[in-house]
């Protein structure tokens, strides 16, 4: 079965093949978009704020959440690493969870709502990374041009931009046009429309960065 990767808007991403992870999930409403639409085997939650926990909106009885450490669910193998919310190390914002999970031996890394460029050590426990989920929107989290200086540090063979600004979205984040900017010379930028099926071996040898739509 060939891996599904779905955009729900902002930093909420469903994976599936034979089983179905889905990341910060929000309700919808609360943000000015459409809610997910999904039951998620495994929910993922970087943080305990309302546009990024909102479990009860893709939550069924068997659903396993994970809001911190390191996890074997099925074959969904999942690391979490802590980081911050804000450039003064949790002071404004409170701490985040980074998670690596590796789904069809494809590894992906969702780095949640991130404040601050991270550091070589926290990369170096991260380690190699296929896909990686970065906020590009500044604000609440590291702008286009820090968020291109964390791909650099990760060096990932994807990179999926989130956490910016859509029609509809009542959050006042930058759009994404400043991190595109920022990332052509190195990227060649690839528009996937809302979804797309990916497997290991159809990962580009350089570097792309993939653009969701809603």
């Amino acid at each position: 079965m060939m891996l599904n990767v779905r955009w729900h808007g902002h930093s909420c991403f469903e994976l599936t093949d034979d089983m179905t992870v889905v990341t910060d999930p929000h309700d919808g409403s609360s943000i000015g978009i459409q809610p997910p639409g999904v039951r998620a085997d495994v929910v993922l939650v970087s943080h305990d704020h309302y546009d990024h926990n909102k479990v009860k909106a893709v939550q069924k009885d068997t659903t396993t959440v994970v809001r911190d450490g390191d996890k074997m669910v099925q074959d969904v193998q999942i690391s979490s690493y802590r980081a911050h919310h804000d450039r003064e190390e949790g002071a404004k914002r409170g701490a985040i969870t980074i998670y690596r999970f590796v789904m069809d031996d494809i590894i992906f890394c969702h780095l949640g709502d991130l404040g601050h460029v991270i550091d070589g050590e926290l990369a170096e426990d991260i380690g190699y990374v296929d896909v990686l989920f970065v906020p590009v929107g500044g604000v609440f989290t590291i702008d286009g041009e820090e968020a291109l200086e964390v791909c650099n540090i990760i060096n990932p063979s994807v990179v999926i931009p989130m956490h910016y600004k859509v029609g509809g979205l009542s959050l006042p984040i930058e759009r994404i046009d400043a991190f595109l900017d920022a990332a052509r010379p190195r990227y060649a930028i690839r528009h996937v429309a809302n979804e797309i099926e990916v497997e290991k071996s159809d990962l580009p040898s350089e570097p792309e960065i993939w653009v969701f739509t809603l």
